[in-house]
């Protein structure tokens, strides 16, 4: 079995949930007894034998549409990436960005595709704000490529609900459940108050932790809004960059600011992290808070419960299948007409924990427990590669 796969992110370039979930699949694949043959192709430069892109063909942007619409330079790369696939079994592609071409190689090569959905572009129409004319073109790629592939892996069961009501065209037949995981050996406690020291944060002080992109979907400004409630002997940490615009980010410094002037322990780490300093990081909280307003899964659930830690989440999309509410942590009912409402639950929530650490520490314990018990990745590769071999066998 000869698969290739496709992703816009690929190390040393992750920067979200879909690259890592690349990452550990491709890891995990190649682990098995009997591995599939495969064929990594990304985004961007070479990557060389050795680094952490060991096995994957990087595609630049062609030089003609380096100043063209990002949606644009997107389907230039999909191109190059498409006639790249020429020889394997059935191409396996992740977000719309690699959906497009994942869809070209299954019509020129003849050949199957899988469609792994991470996010839906109708669930997430701020972007027509911010990119215009691309938003439409990433919306088309997304729904015809779904429309068409012979099969859809959802993440969690709450992503197939979204899948197939955005899609309502689709076969449910063709919509598998498949959850995202995490590497339980690389995010496991460690508690090592140095490394949160030397990050500005004081691992003496109770602090809530936020880690994720500054886009509206992560709901930044939520959690900061919550901010304003906590009591004042707690922190507050985010590790929060890689903007979607300049406009949000300014949004976020600004509130941040603003916090920052009337209580302390509010600490703003922009860059993301390294893994090194980011699990002491997690590790090191009382309570990991995750207040998106959109989340098919979020992988940064089951990292902080991989190291020990807490969750406060909202109950938003797959969340409620990865944090049990009352045993490895709380969930916030999200409701978009009332913000105010939102940031107060996010509060409350928070604070319990941050009153009662003991109560968190155990939550955190069975947190950690449950992810070595469902969310390996071994299995899901095992999983992944069944939904292969049956799209493979109704191929004939």
């Amino acid at each position: 079995m000869h698969i290739g796969i496709v992703t816009r992110e690929w190390p040393p370039d992750v920067y979200g949930g879909a690259g890592v979930h690349v990452e550990h699949l491709v890891a995990a694949l190649r682990a098995l007894p009997s591995p599939p043959q495969l064929d990594v192709h990304c985004f961007g430069g070479p990557r060389s034998p050795g680094t952490a892109g060991y096995g994957a063909t990087g595609h630049p942007v062609p030089p003609a549409l380096r100043e063209a619409n990002g949606a644009l330079q997107a389907l230039g790369v999909d191109v190059e990436i498409a006639a790249a696939l020429a020889g394997v079994d059935l191409v396996h592609s992740h977000t719309w960005y690699a959906n497009g071409a994942g869809m070209l190689a299954a019509l020129v090569h003849g050949i199957p595709h899988v469609v792994t959905a991470h996010s839906l572009e109708p669930r997430r129409p701020w972007k027509a704000d911010q990119l215009g004319g691309g938003y439409r073109l990433s919306s088309w790629v997304e729904r015809t490529a779904y429309l068409a592939a012979d099969a859809v892996i959802a993440v969690s069961h709450g992503m197939r609900a979204d899948v197939l009501d955005a899609y309502p065209d689709l076969v449910p037949a063709r919509v598998h459940v498949v959850g995202n995981g995490v590497d339980a050996d690389a995010y496991r406690p460690v508690h090592d108050p140095d490394v949160v020291r030397g990050l500005g944060v004081d691992p003496d002080r109770p602090y809530a932790l936020f880690v994720g992109r500054i886009t509206r979907q992560k709901g930044v400004l939520h959690l900061l809004a919550a901010a304003e409630q906590l009591p004042a002997d707690v922190g507050l940490v985010l590790c929060a960059g890689a903007a979607d615009t300049p406009g949000e980010r300014q949004q976020v410094a600004d509130a941040v600011a603003e916090l920052q002037s009337r209580r302390g322990g509010v600490v703003w780490i922009e860059t993301m992290l390294p893994r090194e300093q980011l699990v002491p990081l997690i590790s090191g909280a009382t309570v990991f808070v995750v207040p998106s307003v959109y989340e098919p899964l979020g992988i940064v659930n089951l990292e902080a419960a991989a190291c020990g830690t807490a969750v406060v989440a909202s109950a938003v999309g797959g969340i409620p299948e990865v944090v049990d509410d009352g045993r490895t942590g709380l969930l916030v009912p999200y409701d978009e007409d009332d913000p105010a409402g939102f940031a107060a639950g996010l509060a409350a929530r928070t604070g319990e924990l941050l009153a009662d650490p003991q109560r968190a520490a155990a939550m955190g314990a069975a947190g950690r427990e449950r992810v070595l018990a469902e969310f390996g990745w071994a299995a899901i590769a095992q999983q992944t590669v069944a939904v292969y071999e049956a799209v493979l066998a109704a191929r004939g």
